[in-house]
């Protein structure tokens, strides 16, 4: 009972605090060698892009979208903007005809984002292609800062940042994606540094176009497939923390039910097809960054906190003073869980109710992940989940 307890709480241990201070003290040591970037000095060396965007009834933020997506410091001549309304059923496609600037690809058939993706990338002709989503808005010189890194052959793909537009009084959606988002964020620019970014954000990320494979229908999470896929071959996935999409949280958590549930099943599914990452001798780095960043999350950290907690039971009721006070601890963390859950609609300024509850809420969203495929009942076209209006 012991050994199972202590391998629960390694495992939790391990894949949120443990990785972070392994992998901040690496970058030290690896800084330290002398690394540097190179990149584009001048304009005129920038490279041809494709900015892709994906819609799908996205009527009531499209001309916000397109406003923020001409305003995009980057040479009018080099850059091809490219929207995607498979299946729209507002009036989206008209919207979009409305600029003359943008190039519009529309099927009445609604076959999900992969299909639409697929069907769209055969007329890209640009080195660079950058993807990014309707509801999401980019700084400035977010496509500048994304392609200056391509001057490094050995770079496949960059990945932009995805910020979470936050207010004083955020209910839990926001509060508990926001802190997320912050801590992820984090790892994902030391991953950077260290080796390689392990699965970008689809909010906004780039690849070569030349390295582009078909995304099979059945995918759940593309954005990971083709950002590891790129990386599996021995290039680098690079974090550009200055190239940002903004984006309101989750309406409310029922909607952000949706997203984690789909995103945990992708994940568990991922997991699968990089079985063979699990090989350190062939990929080195990778393997040992893909394992301790998403593997584990994925798979032993939701499973060791039901662990710890049941066998964590059994050990206190034995009179053992240590394993009582942890059990104590425990307690009191999923009290403040449920307290969370409670006020989950409400905006409050005591946010770090919501951590607890938000962190719980992840790895319960992996359980019900698991069931779904268990099912059979997660598909790849799925109902988006709304947004908060923006204020």
């Amino acid at each position: 009972m012991e050994v199972l307890f202590w391998l629960g709480f390694g495992v939790i241990l391990y894949t949120y605090i443990g990785y972070p201070v392994v992998l901040g003290v690496l970058v030290r040591l690896r800084k330290n060698k002398g690394q540097h970037d190179n990149f584009f000095v001048d304009e005129a060396e920038l490279p041809e892009i494709t900015l892709v965007v994906a819609c799908f009834n996205e009527a009531d933020i499209l001309d916000q979208k397109i406003q923020n997506t001409l305003q995009l410091d980057y040479p009018t001549s080099k850059r091809n903007l490219f929207f995607v309304t498979d299946g729209s059923s507002d009036n989206s496609g008209e919207i979009i005809q409305k600029y003359p600037e943008l190039k519009l690809f529309h099927e009445n058939a609604r076959k999900g984002k992969n299909a639409a993706v697929n069907r769209v990338m055969a007329f890209v002709k640009t080195p660079i292609v950058i993807f990014c989503d309707a509801n999401t808005f980019l700084n400035k010189k977010s496509l500048q800062l994304i392609a200056r890194h391509y001057k490094d052959e050995n770079v496949g793909a960059v990945a932009g940042e995805k910020r979470v537009m936050q207010s004083e009084q955020d209910n839990a959606a926001s509060s508990g994606e926001g802190a997320y988002w912050k801590y992820e964020s984090k790892l994902k620019k030391w991953d950077s540094e260290l080796h390689t970014v392990v699965g970008a954000a689809g909010e906004l990320f780039s690849i070569r176009t030349s390295l582009y494979e078909q995304v099979p229908a059945g995918v759940l999470i593309e954005d990971f497939r083709l950002s590891m896929n790129i990386a599996k071959k021995g290039f680098r996935v690079i974090y550009e923390p200055e190239a940002y999409a903004m984006e309101t949280s989750s309406e409310s958590m029922g909607e952000e039910h949706k997203r984690k549930v789909r995103i945990s099943a992708g994940g568990l599914i991922e997991v699968w097809y990089f079985r063979d990452l699990l090989n350190i001798f062939k990929y080195g780095w990778l393997s040992f960054q893909y394992v301790s960043h998403r593997m584990l999350r994925w798979t032993f950290a939701p499973l060791g906190l039901l662990v710890l907690l049941i066998t964590n039971i059994f050990l206190a009721a034995d009179g053992n003073v240590f394993y009582g006070s942890v059990f104590i601890a425990q307690l009191l963390f999923y009290f403040v869980a449920i307290a969370g859950y409670l006020l989950r609609n409400r905006k409050i300024r005591f946010k770090i109710l919501f951590v607890p509850y938000y962190f719980l809420f992840m790895n319960l969203s992996v359980y019900q992940g698991l069931f779904r495929l268990l099912r059979g009942k997660q598909s790849a076209v799925w109902d988006k989940a709304k947004r908060a209006q923006i204020a």
